[in-house]
């Protein structure tokens, strides 16, 4: 309990009128039912002020005019030992709570504030109980009587790692949600943000305060029940013990942006109540695509360089070049593509440029939901219908490679699904996940391909200064559309399937 000096004196004085009477405002003070009222609300008064005192967080103390105790709560007992009983109507901190060769600097600073106007900030040495000393903080005001003349001077004080602590705290998280080099997002329990700083917001392609408020599936058009998952889970269950990569697509103002981030999660509950009350979810991110991409494409190519090393491992036990064509094209689909196909020219092309080149089924994967090694196909020499400006057909105008994609879906030619030139034809055309939409299977077996074929690399085979045929090899819907570097490895492979190819041309004659 906080302590004061204080007298006690009867609430009526000596010329208060007599119940029934009224007072000079012409306000009547009855008795009845109400009398001692004004005692027990002095009294409650009292109460609420002690109590309201020794709940504070911080301690305090008040002097009156002449440097004399008046109040002591509970937090600068804790702080200096000294109960309100011991400290209360003491002189100043003289003698008991600072050195005596520090009192009079301490006690001047101390009152100097009652006839300055605001607060004072001041850093001392006091006396704990035990004899140690403490170093605290001081914010002291002055106080005024009734009559506007300074009666006091109130005192509010910790100790200073404590008030550092404090400080560095909100430091932090002025630094966090301006300066910072990661993402920072607070959001609250119907997981709407409620705070992001700078870094977050130009994450989410947007200004910090529109971002405020809004639904997460508003912001994320991919990879919103996730997040949200993740954020249930925090709620729930507290913290993940490590941080979770996210891949999410945001809807930004110039287009949609597939991105990972690293993402790490805190549950904020209130430091106020007894029990843990969830006021939200911290949630810290760093943008990783840029070295994730560069980490898949690495495993990518060390993935692909081994199967091109089993490839020719297995293919040199073959005792049939035909058979080790389609090992080095078999080892090539793993995670590559869905279908294959090799295309030999049919006899010899004829000098005229203008001739057409007439291409021959050789050997296939299997097609219609089937899966399987590569076979060989009795075409009994008869060409296969491709049409006009077939992706085949150009991959053996240019010598090089031609992609194609359906229309509608990503990789496709201005939504044509014309052939698009590739690592050996020119730029590279768009890359991306496929698109949701399955298009028609008519524009795969247009083109004699599996009707579940929506991009396509066409290579051509080229061995000793010729043009053997083409390689093409086929995707699905749920694969993204052939890139720069699938056209490079893909002739890699070719290399190698048109030298046995060659070879076992060479036997059969």
């Amino acid at each position: 309990m906080s302590a004061s000096r204080s007298e006690t004196t009867d609430p009526r004085g000596p010329d208060e009128p007599e119940p029934g009477h009224e007072s000079e405002s012409g306000a009547a003070v009855g008795a009845g039912a109400d009398g001692g009222g004004g005692a027990e609300r002095d009294g409650a008064g009292a109460d609420l002020l002690a109590a309201l005192l020794d709940g504070m967080d911080a301690a305090l103390c008040a002097f009156d005019a002449h440097g004399v105790i008046t109040h002591w709560n509970r937090e600068a007992e804790r702080i200096l030992g000294w109960s309100a009983e011991e400290a209360v109507g003491r002189q100043g901190f003289a003698g008991w709570a600072v050195r005596t060769a520090d009192a009079d600097e301490v006690q001047a600073r101390l009152m100097a504030v009652m006839d300055t106007p605001g607060r004072q900030v001041d850093e001392f040495a006091l006396l704990r109980k035990d004899g140690g000393r403490v170093l605290i903080r001081t914010q002291s005001s002055g106080m005024r009587g009734a009559d506007g003349k300074p009666a006091g001077v109130y005192s509010a004080f910790s100790e200073v790692h404590e008030q550092i602590d404090l400080e560095r705290s909100i430091a932090l998280s002025e630094a966090l949600f301006d300066d910072a080099s990661w993402g920072v997002v607070l959001v609250d329990v119907d997981l709407r943000p409620t705070v992001v700083n700078g870094y977050a917001a130009r994450a989410f392609g947007s200004g910090r305060g529109s971002v405020l408020g809004r639904p997460l599936g508003e912001l994320l058009t991919q990879g919103v029940e996730e997040l949200e998952a993740a954020l249930h889970h925090v709620l729930a269950e507290g913290a993940p013990k490590s941080a979770a990569e996210l891949w999410v697509s945001v809807n930004a103002a110039d287009g949609e942006r597939r991105r990972c981030w690293r993402s790490g999660f805190l549950r904020l509950a209130s430091p106020l109540a007894e029990e843990p009350v969830p006021l939200g979810v911290g949630w810290m991110f760093q943008d990783v695509t840029e070295s994730k991409l560069a980490a898949q494409e690495a495993d990518r190519l060390r993935f692909r360089s081994s199967q091109l090393y089993r490839s020719g491992r297995a293919a040199a036990e073959c005792e049939d070049p035909m058979e080790a064509a389609t090992v080095y094209l078999d080892f090539a689909l793993a995670g590559f593509a869905d279908h294959a196909l090799i295309d030999l020219v049919a006899g010899e092309r004829p000098d005229g440029a203008a001739a057409p080149v007439r291409l021959v089924r050789v050997a296939e994967t299997p097609s219609g939901g089937g899966s399987g090694p590569s076979m060989t196909v009795e075409s009994g020499g008869i060409p296969v219908r491709y049409m006009t400006g077939h992706p085949a057909l150009q991959a053996m105008d240019r010598n090089g490679s031609v992609r194609a994609s359906a229309p509608g879906t990503s990789g496709a030619s201005a939504g044509s699904g014309s052939a698009a030139p590739g690592a050996s034809g020119g730029p590279a055309g768009p890359a991306g996940p496929a698109s949701g939409a399955v298009p028609s299977p008519a524009w795969a077996t247009s083109r004699q391909w599996p009707p579940d074929s929506v991009h396509a690399l066409c290579t051509v085979l080229r061995s000793r200064g010729r043009s053997l045929g083409v390689v093409t090899f086929l995707r699905g819907a749920s694969r993204a559309a052939f890139e720069r570097p699938d056209a490079v490895y893909a002739e890699d492979v070719t290399i190698r399937v048109a030298a046995a190819l060659d070879l076992a041309g060479v036997l059969s004659d």
